[in-house]
């Protein structure tokens, strides 16, 4: 049997040949042959990556050929399901994004060009964004100016004052329209979010603030005694909630504000100890966390030259 046959009845494959303990039957100028013909070149890392991606190209474009039975069937099979889903529960249940016009999220301008610039446009629509940061440190005024520019562009904007200390001498000097701007200070946590989730599923509304969550009060704690230890009511009042108005703010299109507070840790010796009230359910809800720091005070001088 010649070195050409046993490869056949063995079903050898050149590159599964050990080279280093050559086949007695094979002549060694063969075995040089193979050896030349099957060695593999020596790539970089980076080589090596471009070679594997132009591989895997060419092999999604062979499967997913119009000419592959394979790939025309399981289509068929998308298309079916598809269909099925949306007439089950409704239409654009399940759609491919390219055809949806989904992928770009729209904004509006906050009042600050900076951060605008800093978050690809403005504050996104239909998405809700957490501001927190110590006391006194701009939270609420960022609010009202984000208030404004939805006034300016014609749209509906509420102020859901949990904590009942909104000023409308202050807001109407940072440019808000304080006659048509709709206004709640609720008695406990469960009426502001309620009142909220409601003027949101109207479709009427582009703009809701809460200010703030940690005034956020449960009403079971409003109603028991002080000094009662009620743990993690504020946390599940916010997990609750949020569950439902992601949602009804994704599909109308109103952008949520929730104003928070810094609270800290107690007895942290490591590590950061501020944390922000009403649980984690917040922070993973928000598209957008906006961190506010005061860097100093402006003097009265000061103030006659930026005048």
């Amino acid at each position: 049997m010649n070195f050409v046959s046993q490869l056949k009845t063995h079903h050898y494959s050149p590159s599964r040949i050990h080279y280093d303990r050559p086949s007695p039957s094979c002549p060694h100028s063969v075995q040089h042959l193979l050896k030349f013909s099957t060695s593999r070149p020596k790539y970089s890392a980076k080589q090596s990556i471009r070679v594997r991606s132009e591989f895997d190209a060419k092999v999604n474009a062979f499967l997913h050929s119009d000419s592959d039975s394979r790939f025309v069937d399981r289509q068929k099979a998308l298309e079916a399901a598809m269909g099925d889903i949306n007439s089950s529960f409704g239409k654009g249940s399940v759609t491919r994004l390219g055809s949806a016009g989904g992928a770009l999220v729209e904004t509006f301008p906050s009042g600050i060009l900076t951060l605008d610039l800093a978050l690809g446009g403005g504050l996104p629509k239909g998405r809700i964004v957490e501001i927190y940061g110590p006391e006194s440190s701009g939270k609420t005024t960022l609010a009202l100016h984000a208030i404004a520019e939805v006034q300016k562009l014609g749209g509906n904007a509420m102020l859901v004052d949990a904590e009942h200390a909104f000023d409308p001498t202050y807001s109407k000097a940072l440019g808000v329209d304080v006659e048509n701007l709709i206004v709640c200070q609720p008695d406990n946590g469960e009426m502001a979010l309620e009142i909220a989730d409601r003027m949101c599923r109207s479709g009427a509304v582009d703009l809701i603030c809460i200010d703030s969550v940690s005034a956020l009060t449960p009403r079971a704690e409003i109603e028991g005694e002080i000094g009662m230890q009620q743990i993690g009511l504020q946390a599940r009042l916010m997990s609750q909630a949020l569950r439902k108005m992601s949602g009804n703010a994704s599909k109308a299109g109103c952008t949520l504000i929730f104003l928070n507070q810094i609270r800290y840790k107690i007895g942290v010796y490591y590590g950061n100890p501020e944390v922000t009230s009403g649980g984690i359910a917040l922070k993973f809800f928000a598209s957008v966390r906006l961190e506010i720091r005061p860097i100093g005070k402006i003097k009265p001088k000061e103030m006659k030259k930026l005048d």
